[in-house]
């Protein structure tokens, strides 16, 4: 990247920041923002004073937090069982989607470069980005009852993505919630390599452009699984479908579809739920839900401390949680925007790849290591 657009950088976040202001609620006091106040947080024994950004991760020697409030919140309110189960306009939702991006992919075959660009980050990334939280959902089968349902239609919706993900995302997710936070097997945690790399504003502004750069190859290099037959179906369609764009309509089409998906996933509004969801800010509190009117298109995965209570209840439905059980949420600290989170990310020198909570391995934990030798 040249260097006058580093130069640029810091006019780029002050108008980040006051693009978010517009599109932010009014928040709540228990919806915090960080400010350069200091701040001395005590882990482990030592002291973690904001302005110097820490060396080692957040350690926790208790469970996670979700098992536990699940089975308290169903004791006390077993209604929200019948919240479980698919939603039913999954498939409609997301065929709309997948039809809307590929039309706009072949209607942009002769664009120019700059319009494919601009159509790309503030078009086509909220399409992608919407496809890439609908496999999220599908990874939960929360679109049919049969699970290799949901994995056909999340080969579906791999489709204007661009590169095959689909099926290898579930395999890592579901080990993300059974085993939140765990050394070795949460491959949601940066590295030591991207902690390493990561020490100072420029770096984290980078790493937040390229970040699902590392969020999907992050856990190929740290946890490599064996790829079966669903995988290689996953590669095989995928390919077809990005030969035929290029056969059809040319390589404009295809690199339409694959700059969505990369800008989209960098330093873009929706992008900040990979920031908000674990990064902690908050020492008392290591997953956050977001409140924004970008829930509407991202299957409400801002309701994150739901989600994570209770992963088989379909994103449209979890509002409900909060409304059913409001003395387990409304206590808990949140954000109204996303674009916010990204921005204190960057700026807060404490923050960074560091920020995070981990838990050393149990016997049930290892023996799931292990299985994937």
């Amino acid at each position: 990247m040249p260097s006058r657009h580093f130069a640029c950088l810091p006019v780029y976040l002050f108008l980040f920041r006051r693009i978010n202001g517009a599109i932010a609620a009014i928040t709540s006091e228990n919806e915090f923002h960080l400010s350069p106040k200091a701040m001395v947080v005590k882990m482990e024994g030592e002291e973690r004073e904001e302005g110097v950004m820490a060396t080692d991760f957040f350690w926790s020697y208790t469970d996670e937090p979700h098992a536990s409030r699940r089975r308290e919140i169903l004791s006390k309110y077993p209604q929200i069982k019948e919240l479980f189960g698919p939603d039913p306009l999954a498939f409609v939702k997301i065929a709309a989607v997948v039809l809307l991006q590929l039309w706009t992919a072949t209607h942009l075959a002769t664009a120019s470069w700059l319009k494919i660009l601009t159509v790309a980050y503030f078009f086509g990334s909220f399409l992608n980005h919407n496809l890439f939280l609908a496999i999220h959902e599908l990874s939960h089968n929360l679109a049919f009852s049969t699970p290799s349902y949901n994995r056909w239609l999340g080969i579906f919706a791999n489709l204007p993505i661009g590169v095959p993900m689909s099926i290898t995302f579930q395999k890592y997710h579901l080990e993300h919630h059974r085993f939140q936070g765990v050394d070795g097997i949460d491959m949601d945690i940066p590295s030591l390599t991207e902690t390493h790399m990561v020490k100072n504003t420029l770096a984290k502004s980078i790493w937040v452009i390229l970040q699902l750069f590392f969020y999907a190859l992050r856990p190929l290099f740290l946890k490599p699984k064996p790829p079966g037959l669903w995988e290689f179906t996953n590669l095989f369609i995928q390919l077809a479908l990005d030969a035929s764009l290029v056969h059809f309509w040319g390589w404009k089409s295809l690199a339409y579809l694959i700059l969505a998906t990369f800008v989209g996933g960098g330093m873009h509004p929706m992008a900040g739920h990979f920031i908000s969801e674990h990064y902690i800010f908050n020492p008392d509190q290591e997953t956050y839900s977001y409140y924004g009117p970008l829930n509407l298109m991202t299957w409400s995965v801002g309701y994150h401390n739901e989600h994570h209570d209770f992963p088989r209840i379909p994103g449209y439905r979890l509002y409900k949680v909060r409304e059913i059980a409001p003395e387990y949420y409304e206590n808990l600290k949140s954000y109204r925007s996303w674009s916010q989170v990204i921005y204190m990310y960057i700026m807060d020198k404490s923050v960074g790849p560091f920020s995070r909570m981990k838990r050393k391995p149990s016997k049930e934990a290892g023996a799931v290591s292990k299985k994937d030798e």
